[in-house]
Parts: structure tokens; sequence; C-alpha cells
């Protein structure tokens, strides 16, 4: 049996918007799809509103409780926009206009004939010892700081900027998955499926149930960082299934 490596991360998802149901979250979903496939566990969730204490608090308890912890929203040219302003003085530093990101986005708007307004320049501003996130779709950077991560709400956006920080994090064991489908629904199948799970402590099982019209089934997903111990625990789910379809 291999010695899984597991690396945990959080999620802070920050924006009024999100919390008032104007603006339906893209990013989570796609983080969590993300880090599974390159073994980092998304163990939490939060959604908090542009409020910069509420920010603050959110971000130092997460930053301490897990590896890596990545936000969205909140980095534009707009007045609300202050998670940068918040991360900062999350880590008791000053918030200012980073000379790269300001050569970047000053080239860029020279480029697009535009004024390089201090509205504009407000997407520049990260606090000192920060990193660039490179944001390849509209040149304004995200930042890291520590273990945090700071992207953009905008869900292309948010993607490009995870695309180009993936290959940079510490990674674990990749978590495997096997699903069995039961033709027997959660009532039928409950007891017993505690017990193997019992049977089987370093695999997490789901159930998941689905209903046609006139049945109910059930979806069994096993997962676990270690093929041999997947293989096990799907053996004894089949073998339950098979118990309850013998004493029918």
């Amino acid at each position: 049996m291999t010695t899984a490596r597991i690396v945990t991360a959080a999620m802070l998802a920050i924006g009024d918007e999100l919390l008032s149901g104007r603006t339906k979250d893209k990013n989570i979903g796609h983080l969590a799809e993300m880090l599974t496939m390159v073994g980092i566990d998304l163990r939490e969730v939060r959604i908090v509103a542009d409020d910069e204490q509420a920010i603050v608090g959110a971000v130092n308890a997460l930053r301490g409780r897990y590896d890596h912890v990545f936000t969205s929203g909140g980095i534009g040219p707009t007045h609300d926009d202050i998670t940068a302003d918040a991360i900062s003085r999350a880590f008791g530093v000053e918030c200012v206009h980073d000379p790269d990101a300001m050569a970047l986005l000053g080239a860029m708007y020279e480029r697009r004939g535009m004024e390089f307004t201090d509205a504009r320049r407000r997407m520049a501003r990260m606090p000192v010892g920060a990193t660039h996130i490179s944001n390849p779709v509209s040149t304004a950077p995200g930042f890291r700081i520590a273990n945090v991560y700071v992207m953009a709400g905008v869900p292309q956006v948010f993607q490009a900027m995870l695309d180009s920080l993936l290959p940079s994090l510490q990674t674990g064991t990749p978590v495997l998955s096997r699903t069995v489908r039961s033709p027997y629904g959660e009532g039928e199948i409950g007891g017993l499926l505690t017990e193997v799970q019992k049977k089987h402590p370093e695999t997490s099982i789901g159930s998941y149930p689905k209903f046609d019209g006139k049945n109910f089934s059930t979806d069994i997903v096993i997962r676990a960082r270690d093929a041999a111990v997947l293989a096990a625990a799907e053996v004894d789910v089949i073998a339950m299934i098979e118990t309850i379809a013998g004493s029918r």
C-alpha cells in the first residue's frame, strides 16, 4: 500500500452579488474539479460580502487551517473592489501599486489607446511582498502572498489565472473513484453499506439516490488514494448488492 500525500485547500468567494443571488457562482465547481485532478482536497468553501472585516477574518481563519487558500472576486477597478486591501490587512502589510503590475497595465492601455485612469490603476494594487498570478485574458494580474492566491471573479479570467497557477502548486496523491450502480434505494442498502464503510476506513463511500419516476436506485461512489484499497472496497460493495438480491 502506498503512503498517500494529502494536500488541503479552501476557497473564499467574495462579493455582495453572490450573496444576493444576482450573480450565480461558476468558480467554485471549476476550482473543485481542477484541484481534484491534481490531488488537492478542497475541504471548505466560504462566501462573504464586500466587507473588509469579513474578508480579513475569513482569510486568517482559512490560511492557518489549509495548505492553500484560493479567493475569487474583488480585485477590479471600482470602489467596492476591496480584496487587495483586505488581504494586505490580513497579513499586516501595506497595499501598494505594484511597479510590475503598473507597467503591464500601462503598456496594455497604451496599446489600446485608452487612458490609464486612477480607477484602472487600482487593479495594480496588491500587498507588499506579493507575487503575480498571470492573467492572459485581460492582463491585470492576480497575486499570491504566502499560501493565499487572489484571483478575479469573472469566470473566464478566474479559470485562466488558475491554469497559470496550478503547475506551481504543492499537490498530493490524486483521489481515485469508482461508481457502482445499485438497483436498490438508500433505505434498502443503508445498514449494509455502513458496515462496508467500517470495513474499509481508508475509503470514502458515498451514496447518491436516483428516481426514474417509478423506482429508486442508488449510485454508490467509492473514493480512495490507493488502487488496491479502492478495488477491495468495490468487491465488497458488489457483494453487498448481490446479498440483497439473493434475499429477495
